[in-house]
């Protein structure tokens, strides 16, 4: 597999933006070196104690591990060493950090003219906000984005950091179009991507209804157009499914839950009825689906052609039968533990996925060997 063998990429990069565009490029094959600072390394490594938090495993698998503190000029020597050999530079410092430290676009493009250079920051690397420090939240409320998920009663933030993730997911994608470029014309491109644009872009579909039909979307606009519900089963587990517009679906559920009598119901004879009336429907099968365990529900909605899943935890998620039988799941060799546990890479090249994923490393594991193949690099 490997697609990105040939492709060597160097990170400066810290929590998630930089580091998970750098995972999703080591996903694909190419060789990732992360540069950390000595003795603490990406600050990501201490979130829970210790230097390697769950949170660092997450975005810092298929990396090699080297120590630089480039205010040293025997360390910074050995950046510049690195980066002569790169093909890709990721950081995602505010704007002026990275010249700071020595890993500006002037300076390092002196050293490889042919060098894509991707610089992630929160708010850009211009205008009145560009200096403002920038995490998950702070880039999805920006976005309008966070508003359609929080809680209009006693709102607080929930759900993942998707801003970070899905700026590092543009990141890689940016970068992986201008490798492409770069194959026919042998040029270099910087790279500027923020949290604020990537998640405006990610939240597209807020802006077009708003900017087309004057809708402002609030956290149930989706659900209840799109006919998304979850339950408490009797087991106190979570079953949801999405009916969307077929009849077909809503004539499923019907059956499977025996509630027949709802389709003559003047609130819900039709889809549209259903989506003015979305609370009272909920308060109609909740007592239903509270009635069953959640595999019996699974069965019947199975039976009855309508799209559905266990709500599951990430205890649960990967050994259902689907999730097993792609292999989501992957053990390798760890370097804390006996074996580290992940989930692979979403693609498969001709029909093969690609499992062969190394552990995150430990800091500077890889300092010493790295140096070594840069002296027997300048030695050749």
């Amino acid at each position: 597999m490997k697609i990105l063998k040939k492709i060597r990429v160097v990170e400066l990069g810290t929590y998630i933006t930089g580091p998970a565009a750098a995972m999703h490029l080591g996903d694909l094959g190419a060789e990732v070196i992360k540069v950390e600072r000595p003795e603490t390394g990406d600050p990501f490594r201490a979130f829970k104690g210790g230097l390697y938090s769950p949170h660092f495993q997450t975005y810092n698998r298929n990396k090699r591990s080297i120590a630089l503190d480039t205010k040293q000029p025997e360390d910074l020597a050995t950046l510049h060493e690195l980066v002569a050999t790169a093909d890709v530079f990721i950081q995602n410092f505010r704007p002026g950090v990275a010249e700071k430290l020595g890993a500006g676009e002037d300076t390092l493009r002196a050293l490889n003219p042919g060098l894509i250079y991707c610089a992630i920051s929160g708010f850009g690397p211009s205008g009145p906000a560009m200096n403002r420090p920038t995490f998950d939240s702070v880039a999805q409320a920006a976005a309008g984005y966070l508003r359609l998920l929080t809680p209009p009663e006693r709102p607080r933030v929930i759900g993942p950091a998707i801003a970070d993730a899905v700026t590092g997911q543009y990141a890689a994608m940016a970068i992986l179009a201008a490798l492409v470029e770069r194959g026919s014309t042998g040029q270099g491109r910087r790279i500027d991507i923020s949290m604020l644009e990537a998640m405006c872009h990610f939240n597209l579909d807020s802006f077009t209804h708003y900017y087309s039909a004057g809708e402002v979307m609030g956290p149930l606009s989706r659900p209840v157009v799109s006919q998304s519900y979850t339950f408490e089963c009797a087991d106190g587990k979570w079953i949801a499914f999405h009916l969307s517009s077929p009849v077909k679906f809503w004539e499923g559920l019907l059956d499977a839950t025996g509630m027949q009598a709802l389709g003559e119901d003047p609130r819900f004879a039709e889809r549209l009825s259903r989506i003015e009336h979305q609370d009272e429907l909920i308060d109609a099968f909740a007592p239903v689906f509270a009635r069953e365990t959640r595999d019996e529900w699974c069965a019947r909605l199975e039976a009855a052609g309508v799209p559905y899943s266990p709500a599951y935890d990430s205890d649960e998620a990967l050994e259902d039968p689907q999730a097993r039988h792609l292999g989501i799941k992957v053990a390798v060799p760890g370097v804390m533990a006996d074996t580290f546990t992940t989930v692979r890479p979403p693609y498969n090249f001709d029909g093969e996925a690609e499992t062969d994923l190394t552990a995150p490393p430990l800091l500077d594991a890889d300092g010493e060997a790295i140096r070594r193949e840069l002296k027997t690099r300048s030695a050749g």
